[in-house]
């Protein structure tokens, strides 16, 4: 909406309203790297900067607007000035486990410092801790499967992985993922 009215308004002098259709076609092709991006299929992974309480209710919402995971397990780094509590906290409702861990900046939190943050929210039994973020990827995805399987999961379509907790945690797994 803002980029529209920033427009809008650059062209203010221009009689012409602009063509509604072209409007259509520019929003249809923005992408956000790192905002609810999916970068795999089979099972879902999702990657979402989300860094803080507010954004990760915001990422939650829409998780659970806009996809129909049976089964969400995430792959979680945070910054050690970050509220990790209350991002744990937000996420908490939607995921099964959480897999914390590091990323590549030297502001993050330990892996072990968030975990002991993550059992606070989520108990011990659903928390895994794992150091590099690939490893904990990977561990998302197996605990994913294992808890799937134990649910007896009757699609594999509802199976997801969220990696989040900052925008270097995304960046991170993105050169992971995207080529």
């Amino acid at each position: 909406a803002v980029a529209l009215a920033a427009v809008e308004t650059f062209f203010a002098a221009d009689t012409r309203p602009l063509e509604p259709d072209l409007v259509r076609q520019a929003f249809a092709a923005v992408t956000s790297p790192g905002r609810l991006e999916r970068v795999r299929v089979e099972p879902t992974i999702i990657l979402d900067t989300a860094h803080n309480p507010h954004g990760m209710r915001a990422t939650v919402a829409a998780l659970t607007e806009d996809f129909a995971f049976g089964t969400l397990v995430g792959a979680v780094s945070v910054f050690h000035d970050k509220d990790a509590r209350g991002i744990l906290a937000a996420l908490e409702p939607v995921l099964a486990a959480v897999v914390v861990t590091r990323n590549s900046s030297p502001r993050a939190m330990p892996a072990a410092q968030l975990g002991a943050v993550a059992a606070e929210v989520f108990g011990d039994d659903r928390v895994r801790v794992v150091v590099e973020l690939p490893d904990a990827i990977d561990t998302a995805v197996a605990l994913l499967e294992t808890l799937a399987a134990a649910r007896a999961h009757p699609e594999r379509a509802g199976l997801g992985v969220l990696v989040t907790g900052s925008v270097v945690t995304v960046a991170d797994a993105r050169r992971l993922f995207v080529r």
